[in-house]
C-alpha cells in the first residue's frame, strides 16, 4: 500500500516541490551511463523524476509504482510519453529484459514485509536480462537515522506556485525492531487543510540483504557508500548471472 504522500492527489501534486534537491539520483544516472544501459526498470518510480532523467538521455524506461496519484503526476510531466508507466507493485510487471533495475531513495526500505521483499527481488531478477544489474540503497541501521526525525529538525514552510504556502514536519511514531514508523504533517495555508502521511521503513542489516539477494539468484558485485551520504547508507549492486556480465 502506498503512503499518503504519494497516494493522495493533493500531496502527490506537491511532492516534487517539497523535495526539490534530487542530487541523490546523480549516482544512479552515472551508473546507467557507465554500464551502457539501454532499457531500465525503475521500481517505485513515484512522480517519475528519475525515470524522466533517463528518458532525457534516450534510455527506454519502465516505471512502476503502487501509488496511482504519483503515476498521474508523472504522466502529466513534459516528455512523459517516452516512459512506460505501470500502476502497481512489482507483481504487475509484464515480461521484460532490461539492462538495469533500480530502487532509488526509500523504495527498498518501504517494502517492509519479508514476502513482499522476496517477491520484489525475484521479479527484478526476472525482468533483468542475463548479466543485468540491480541497484538500490538502504540506510545503515547502526546510524539510527530515525533519531533525527522530529519537528524541530524538519519543520519548514514552502511556497508553491498555484498552491501557496505549505507547512510540513515529521515526527517519529514508533520503533519496533527493524521497523520504524513516522508521520509527515502538511498544512495548506490557502484553506487550512491538514493532511498526514504515515510511513514505515524496514532497516535491514547488510548481511540480511546480501543473503536474500543470493537466495533470489543474484551475485552481489559491490556494496558502496551513497556519494551524497557517506557512511550512512548501503548501496547494493547485484548482477543476474549470465550474458556478458
Amino acid at each position: 500500500m502506498a503512503d499518503e504522500c504519494f497516494a493522495h492527489p493533493r500531496l502527490a501534486a506537491i511532492y516534487d516541490a517539497l523535495e526539490p534537491d534530487r542530487g541523490d539520483l546523480d549516482a544512479y544516472v552515472r551508473l546507467a551511463e557507465q554500464i551502457g544501459a539501454r532499457q531500465v526498470l525503475d521500481i517505485g518510480c513515484g512522480t517519475g523524476v528519475f525515470a524522466l532523467l533517463l528518458a532525457d538521455r534516450g534510455i527506454e524506461v519502465v516505471g512502476v509504482d503502487p501509488a496511482t496519484a504519483a503515476i498521474d503526476v508523472a504522466r502529466g510531466k513534459p516528455g512523459s510519453e517516452r516512459v512506460r508507466w505501470i500502476s502497481g507493485d512489482a507483481t504487475a510487471l509484464p515480461p521484460l529484459q532490461v539492462d538495469l533495475a533500480t530502487m532509488t531513495a526509500n523504495v527498498a526500505q518501504a517494502i517492509v514485509g519479508p514476502r513482499e521483499w522476496r517477491t520484489t527481488l525475484r521479479r527484478a531478477y526476472e525482468a533483468l536480462r542475463p548479466g543485468g544489474t540491480l541497484v538500490f540503497e538502504t540506510r545503515d541501521p547502526a546510524r539510527r537515522a530515525w533519531e533525527e526525525w522530529n519537528r524541530e529538525a524538519s519543520y519548514g514552510v514552502t511556497g508553491i506556485p498555484g498552491v501557496g504556502g505549505v507547512e510540513s514536519w515529521v515526527q517519529l511514531l514508533e520503533v519496533r525492531g527493524p521497523l520504524v514508523t513516522f508521520r509527515w504533517t502538511y498544512v495548506f495555508a490557502a484553506d487550512g487543510q491538514v493532511l498526514t502521511s504515515d510511513s514505515t521503513l524496514r532497516f535491514r542489516e547488510r548481511r540480511e540483504v546480501e543473503t536474500e539477494l543470493a537466495a533470489q539468484g543474484f551475485v552481489v558485485q559491490d556494496v558502496r557508500d551513497a556519494p551524497d551520504r557517506p557512511g550512512r547508507e548501503f548501496v547494493f549492486l547485484a548482477r543476474r548471472p549470465g550474458g556478458d556480465g
